[in-house]
Order: C-alpha cells, then structure tokens, then sequence
C-alpha cells in the first residue's frame, strides 16, 4: 500500500521539475532574442556609405571581418588559380573611393579619363584630318592623301595603399569598415596619382604632362607629343610693367577649338601672387566664384589649384593652360582589387588594395605651358 501511494508522489515531483527545465529553456531563449535585437539596433545605427545596401554585403561582415571567403567575388589573376587575384571591393566601396577621388585629385577632374578592361589601353591619334581638294563639276576626282596616324600608349603602373585596423576594431558593430577603409584608399591613391599626373616619370606610373618635350615653336612646326612653351618675360617671374600681358599670350597661344573647355592649373603660391594683379583701371584679373562649387576664374577661364605644380623659379613650368579633356588621358581599370592579410603584422588586419592606372598626354597642341624665362 506504500508503494501504491507513493507512485502518484513521485509522478508530481516529475511534472514539477519538468516545469522547472521549460521556464530555464524559455528564460535562456529570451536572453539569445535580446542579445540578437540589442545587435542588430547597434548595426542600425552604425553609418553606412551613401547608397549602400541595406542589408549587410558579404564582402564587408564575412571578409573584411571575419576573414571568411563564403560568398564573396574572386578577381583571378591567372586562369588557374582563383585566389591569386584577391577579392573585388563591392559596388559601394568602390564608388565612395571614385568620388572622393575626384574631389581630391584635381587632374582627374579635369582630364579625359577612360575606364579599360585590360592591363593596357591604345588610342589613335590624327593630325588634321583628312585632306580635301577642290575640283570642277565634271572634273576627276584624284585621290587625296593619306592622313597621318600615331598611336597613344600610356604608360601603366599599379597604384597601392596597405592600411591596417585591429582584429578588436573590425570585431567592433559600431566601426564604419567600410567608411574607414575607402576614406583611407581614397587618400593614398589620390595623393600618388595627383603627383604622377603632374610629374610623373612615365615608369611604373603615369607620365605627367610637365615631363613632356617643350619647345617654343608654334603649332603644326614642332612633333608632335611636345608642348608649347610661352615665355613669362623675366627669369623666375613675371616683368614689373604689365604682367598680365603675359597670361594674355598664354591664352591667345591656344588655339580657339581647344579654348572651349580650357582651365588654367597652378599651385597655391602661384595663384597667391596672380590673385593681385590688375588692370590698368585697377580692376583684379582674378575673379572669385559667386557661386558655391563654382571655381574661381582668370580672364574668364576657370582656375584649377594642384599642389603637384612646382612654384616660380628660374625656368619653371609652374603654369599650364589647356583643354586637358583633350590634352590629357588617364586610363585606369575599373575594379579596385583588395586582398586580405591577417597573418603579416598580428594583431592587425592589412588591406592591401591595388589599382592600375595610366596617364599621358593625348594631344599636344590642346596644353600650353609659361616657363619663368626672359
């Protein structure tokens, strides 16, 4: 009879305890929903990069921090190895990286640039046309000459920048990767590429408009590939009586097709010292933009200020006057390529991102330079 009374007993216990593991079970569920909602409110709020998605990219939380390859693109730089390449940078990164380039790097700005699929990129160039004749109604037609071709082909290199971030700050939801890491590209690459457009030596790089062949012959008299030079009229600087005269000849040295689009390029310490100078009436050359985002103008052309442009010395060619959309070509292909290195420098992750570009001048008769000579 005891043990008959005891079974409903224990039976009671056991409902009792497997009440108790239900409300544990329940408690511990809560707890992962809470943690997961605390997460994805910290995502929310961290700032993503104007046009980005709003879900997560593989790219950005599997490899830039967690250093997984599920789910991301391969660039392959041989057709054997699919890894060798490393991985494309997402649509959004990349064209964070273009604008800001373009803010910074003002050559870019104002040139020709060209997006190419392979590591090198030609153009044809013509001098004039074809030739014409004039003939009667009922007279033969002779055959014309044939117009001159030359083929352009800027120089390439592969531009780098490697910055590094703690395994600590990717693992943190609240650091802007993908903020930090274009902003940090996008600096690298504009300072070199800004120097190379201007000063370039042509190997491994961009060859720059300045370390082009000048000569002071006309257009049609001197080859082509060599820039004209107008003289400034004193050594390293301009004449005490009417230096505005010189810019003047500046301008007029450039053809009137070209002058549609012409902008002239100087540095800061160039533009400081033109900034004074007036008419005869005592009106400024140098007029300011009246408008926000409109450039400052000089004579009426737009006036572009790169650092790279050297200062006024003796012989200098520290300015430049040109349609550089016709003047100047960059080539570049158009996905920046990034790998990721977690074992190089613990505990830092390395972003080794590399892009190749070319540059050089297409058009020698569209880019006139004043050299500081008498």
């Amino acid at each position: 009879m005891l043990e008959v009374k005891s079974d409903p007993l224990e039976a009671s216990f056991d409902a009792i305890e497997r009440q108790d593991e239900d409300v544990a079970q329940l408690r511990e569920e809560m707890a992962q929903l809470k943690a997961r909602m605390d997460a994805n409110a910290v995502a929310a709020a961290r700032p993503a990069l104007s046009g980005a998605k709003a879900e997560n990219s593989p790219f950005v939380e599997n490899y830039l921090r967690k250093g997984l390859e599920s789910g991301v693109e391969l660039k392959a730089l041989v057709g054997t190895s699919d890894s060798a390449g490393g991985y494309a940078v997402p649509e959004e990164i990349d064209a964070a990286i273009d604008r800001t380039l373009t803010a910074i790097s003002p050559i870019r700005a104002v040139a020709n640039v060209v997006k190419v699929g392979s590591a090198g990129y030609r153009k044809l160039v013509t001098a004039g046309g074809t030739p014409s004749g004039w003939v009667s109604e009922t007279a033969e037609r002779p055959e014309t000459a044939t117009p001159v071709f030359t083929e352009i082909a800027p120089p390439f290199g592969e531009l780098y920048a490697n910055p590094a971030a703690s395994q600590a700050m990717l693992d943190d939801a609240a650091f802007d990767v993908e903020g930090w890491l274009a902003s940090e590209i996008a600096t690298e690459f504009a300072r070199a590429e800004g120097a190379a457009f201007v000063l370039g030596s042509g190997v491994n790089r961009p060859k720059g408009f300045l370390t082009a062949p000048v000569s002071a012959a006309a257009d049609g008299v001197r080859p082509f590939g060599t820039l004209q030079i107008v003289g400034s009229g004193a050594a390293g600087g301009f004449p005490s009586n009417a230096p505005q005269d010189r810019l003047i000849d500046l301008v007029q040295a450039l053809r009137p097709p070209y002058r549609q689009g012409a902008v002239f390029v100087m540095n800061s310490a160039t533009a400081s010292s033109i900034r004074k100078f007036k008419t005869a009436d005592g009106a400024f050359l140098w007029q300011p933009g009246l408008v926000a985002g409109q450039p400052d103008t000089l004579l009426g052309y737009p006036v572009v200020e790169a650092e790279d442009m050297p200062d006024v010395a003796a012989d200098s060619l520290s300015i430049a006057f040109g349609n550089f959309k016709a003047g100047y070509l960059i080539a570049e292909r158009t996905e920046t390529q990034i790998l990721r290195d977690p074992f190089t420098h613990k505990p830092f992750v390395h972003f080794y991102a590399t892009k190749r570009i070319g540059g050089q001048v297409a058009n020698s008769e569209a880019i006139k330079l004043m050299k500081f000579s008498a």
